[in-house]
This record gives structure tokens, C-alpha cells and sequence, in this order.
């Protein structure tokens, strides 16, 4: 079973994703992850993220099962993700790491911006998670401040209405709805309202 999660940042969609995976007993990638970790490898090394030919390079050596969450969910490692997919190239070979991983046994949940459109078109379920840009900023805002890290609202909404700008609008695979995803908008849902929705699409669509 692939079920293919997209939807914008702080929808909910990556909280969803890894617990559909646990209750249906799959493996799940976090693709937003596999950008972030070539972001920080770039960052790492000083070079620019318009580098593309080093770009790939480094995705053609990814090991998935050593991707550091914590690390990677710098503010500045995301804000350099966002800026490297739009490279063509780059995300033509994170592309096809992502559908080996999804069509590896026994199946899996991914999530990002155009897993129901690109990476995993045929999917046996499709979900659009989203929420209003204040109730993400909002969520953003709170979960950055509870880790210690500085964050106000006002420059989290921002950000948050500058990446929606960026993933919507770019060239290559932009972030948008495939036309048989199910809509889920989690702006008044606490988590566990969510994911109960979220089962229960997913296991209607699978009985059909």
C-alpha cells in the first residue's frame, strides 16, 4: 500500500503521515527530509545552492536511514531546501530515490509537495493536508518556541506565505492538489480529530 501525503508546511500533513505509517504497519519518508539533508550538505561545505552538478552528487549518495531530523529542521536548512527544489536535475534524482523507497515491500506513507502529482502518481490513496496560513503560523510559532528556539508570529506567518508563494509557483513539480487526493483541512482539527479522518479516508478508499 503507498499512501501519498502533500500539503503545505505546519499543515499537519508530516505529524499524519508518520502515525498513518505506524497504524497501517509501513515504512514512511518524509521527502521535505531528503532536500533538507542536500541543503545542509551545501551549507556544510560552503558552497552555493545554485550548484546543482554537486547537488546531485550528494543525492546519489543519500543514505535515507541516517536523515537527523532535529538537525535538519533548522530554520536556515529549510529556508535553503526551498531554494534548491527548483533544480531540475536535483529533484529528478530525489524523484527517483523516493519511488524506490515507496515501492519497496510492504508499501509506505510520503509525504511533502508533490507526492500525489510526481513521485507517487499512482498511489492507492491521495491526501491534501492543509490549513489557513494563520493557523499554521500559529502551530509553527508555538512548536518553535516550546524547543527553545526564538520565533515570532508575525515573521513565521511570513515565511510560511513566502514558501507557499515559492512551492506553488516554481517551474518543476510545483505544490498543488492532484485531482483525486482528498482534501483534508486541519485548521479547527486538534491531532488526534485529524487522524481519525485521515484512517478513516484512507481505509474507505481502500475498501472501495
Amino acid at each position: 500500500m503507498i499512501i501519498a501525503i502533500d500539503g503545505p508546511a505546519a499543515s499537519g500533513k508530516g505529524t499524519l503521515a508518520r502515525r498513518l505509517a505506524e497504524h497501517f504497519e509501513i515504512r514512511h519518508l518524509d521527502t521535505g527530509l531528503t532536500y533538507r539533508a542536500v541543503a545542509a550538505a551545501l551549507l556544510a561545505k560552503g558552497l552555493p545552492l545554485g550548484d546543482e552538478a554537486v547537488a546531485i552528487e550528494i543525492a546519489q549518495n543519500l543514505d535515507l536511514a541516517h536523515m537527523d531530523k532535529g538537525v535538519l529542521s533548522a530554520h536556515e536548512i529549510g529556508e535553503a531546501a526551498s531554494r534548491i527544489a527548483v533544480l531540475g536535475g536535483l529533484r529528478k534524482e530525489l524523484v527517483s530515490l523516493q519511488k524506490r523507497f515507496a515501492e519497496t515491500p510492504p508499501g509506505a506513507v510520503l509525504d511533502g509537495r508533490d507526492i500525489g502529482t510526481v513521485v507517487c502518481p499512482n498511489a492507492d490513496v491521495k491526501l491534501f493536508i492543509t490549513a489557513s496560513p494563520e493557523a499554521r503560523a500559529r502551530r509553527r510559532t508555538d512548536e518553535m518556541l516550546s524547543n527553545g528556539k526564538e520565533a515570532t508570529y508575525a515573521s513565521v506567518l511570513d515565511d510560511l506565505k513566502r514558501r507557499d508563494e515559492r512551492d506553488s509557483n516554481r517551474e518543476v513539480a510545483p505544490m498543488t492538489k492532484a485531482s483525486d487526493a482528498h482534501l483534508l483541512d486541519t485548521t479547527e482539527m486538534d491531532i488526534e480529530t485529524a487522524f481519525q479522518a485521515a484512517v478513516d479516508i484512507v481505509a474507505k478508499a481502500c475498501k472501495s
